[in-house]
């Protein structure tokens, strides 16, 4: 008899867990009822689109829906921001943002059509990438201090490209500059395919874009990344100094970053970030993104909202002193 409380205590334990179990179930149902869309501001077959694809094929076991990727790459990605903006509360659809999309778009652009941070809320930062230097293969640029020589002689021919005016590279590309004291001529493609194309058949002569862009060509011989732009230098190319290592004092990172519009309900967001951070924290999604040459990040909606901070904080100011707006 004297085991019976004990007895009682344990079947109560066992009692709770099991309510416990099923209500965070019978939440999940009420919350997620139809399919989740993640809007990426970009072509299929990009970083941020394999990225999105990655954690889409993790979510839908965790969430018990299908999650479809949606690409809406017009507009420089502006579009796929007022899709997300525009979503009623009931839709389940995150932004799959950038650092122009939901930082810099009020400056870069004249009419954005949304606000970065009245219309949406963080959820959580999936990857960080940093930005690469890059020439082509008959260049006779070796390093930094030799383009910099060269640019200096060469004025008429000074063009930097960059996979879109109005984005982080082109930014990047004008601190560098700036930073430089040289004054090359920015030219923007749509999209950092053609650059590569350019760069590689030497029409022209530099360019600028996110690491993950121009790997594969470096590593084939077709270009050459002169420096990166991240505070350490890349574990994909360990012998490619960073630009502060070859004597440029600039640097620079972006992240892909989910987003939820501001209408959706508080619950949902936080059963999303807790789905998203489960799925980021977990050795498959890590080994899928590193295997595809990405950096993957752990945050919570608090973490990311202080990474936001600290970037608007470093990027605003420079965005509004060039200039820049399309």
């Amino acid at each position: 008899m004297s085991s019976s409380p004990n007895v009682l205590v344990h079947l109560l334990k066992i009692a709770c867990a099991v309510i416990s179990l099923w209500l965070a179930a019978h939440s999940l149902a009420q919350t997620l009822d139809a399919p989740l869309k993640l809007v990426v501001p970009a072509a299929a077959g990009g970083a941020t689109d394999r990225s999105a694809r990655i954690l889409a094929d993790s979510l839908k076991d965790r969430l018990g829906v299908a999650v479809i990727v949606e690409n809406q790459g017009a507009a420089g990605g502006l579009m796929a921001a007022q899709r997300v903006k525009a979503a009623p509360p009931g839709e389940n659809v995150l932004l799959v943002g950038n650092p122009t999309t939901n930082v810099l778009a009020p400056i870069l652009f004249k009419n954005a059509g949304y606000d970065p941070q009245k219309d949406f809320v963080p959820v959580s930062c999936i990857r960080t990438y940093s930005y690469a230097v890059a020439v082509g293969p008959k260049s006779p640029v070796r390093d930094m201090k030799e383009l910099i020589a060269w640019l200096k002689a060469n004025p008429a021919q000074a063009n930097f490209g960059v996979p879109a005016l109005g984005s982080l590279p082109h930014l990047f590309a004008l601190m560098i500059a700036d930073v430089s004291k040289v004054s090359p001529q920015m030219i923007g493609y749509r999209g950092s395919a053609p650059v590569q194309v350019d760069l590689m058949s030497g029409n022209l002569p530099v360019a600028v874009d996110v690491v993950d862009a121009l790997l594969n060509q470096h590593k084939a011989g077709k270009i050459r990344i002169l420096a990166v732009s991240a505070s350490v230098r890349s574990t994909e190319l360990p012998e490619v100094p960073t630009l502060k290592e070859a004597g440029i004092d600039a640097n620079g990172d972006g992240w892909t970053t989910l987003f939820a519009p501001t209408l959706m309900p508080a619950d949902k967001v936080s059963l999303l970030a807790r789905a998203i951070v489960d799925a980021m924290n977990s050795a498959d999604v890590q080994s899928r993104f590193r295997a595809g040459g990405l950096e993957p990040v752990v945050s919570s909606p608090e973490q990311t909202a202080q990474m936001l901070a600290a970037y608007r904080t470093k990027w605003e100011p420079f965005a509004r002193a060039t200039g820049v707006q399309e």
